[in-house]
């Protein structure tokens, strides 16, 4: 299966922003934006010119990094909410969250999307009663998301019981029973990423 492979902090100096790639270290002082807030490579503190296009570019980078989605997949969110009815840029945001490996992200399950993309690899998670150990699967409103029981005895799931978490409003998760459900589908207003997806709608009419 293809994966991104590059080193998590050097793609948030690239983008100039803090992507949340390795979790928790990413809200202290040891995250590589708070120490050096540069591009990464010998020219990094240079000026650059900066196009219309190479703007264009970056935020879609930026996003493909967020999610940890590879080209390829990328395209066919934006093909899929093209198609849809409404906004194109929203519709295709939309889509991507509902991924199942960013819904157990969203849950806490998982600390960052690399780490919960991992446990839908490794069957860990159900939906509606069935292990599905794919990241990409889009999950639906009224879909129930829940640790497989011969799972939760593992410590990264034991120390979520009895957690207080802020969660956003299309989801909900019982840290006791560490079961979820999808409450709504996500709206632009529920992504709090720094995203504008216009330039990347704009990137790919060209």
């Amino acid at each position: 299966m293809a994966r991104c492979t590059g080193a998590d902090c050097r793609e948030c100096r690239r983008e100039g922003c803090k992507l949340f790639l390795k979790g928790e270290r990413c809200t202290t002082k040891k995250c590589a934006m708070e120490r050096r807030p540069v591009a990464p490579g010998q020219h990094g503190t240079g000026r650059k010119k900066v196009t219309e296009y190479g703007t264009q570019l970056r935020e879609k980078q930026k996003v493909k990094k967020y999610y940890g989605i590879l080209e390829k997949q990328f395209h066919r969110y934006y093909d899929e909410a093209e198609r849809m009815k409404g906004v194109t840029g929203e519709n295709m945001l939309s889509l991507i969250e509902r991924r199942l490996d960013n819904v157990v992200y969203r849950m806490g399950i998982g600390s960052s999307r690399k780490e919960s993309r991992q446990i839908v690899n490794h069957c860990q998670i159900t939906v509606n009663g069935k292990t599905v150990n794919i990241p990409s699967y889009q999950v639906k409103v009224g879909d129930e998301i829940a640790v497989k029981e011969n799972k939760r005895e593992l410590e990264m799931f034991k120390q979520l019981k009895g957690m207080k978490m802020v969660m956003p409003k299309w989801l909900e998760f019982n840290t006791e029973a560490l079961t979820g459900k999808i409450l709504a589908l996500p709206t632009r207003e529920d992504i709090d990423l720094n995203i504008k997806e216009h330039l990347i709608i704009e990137l790919y009419s060209r």
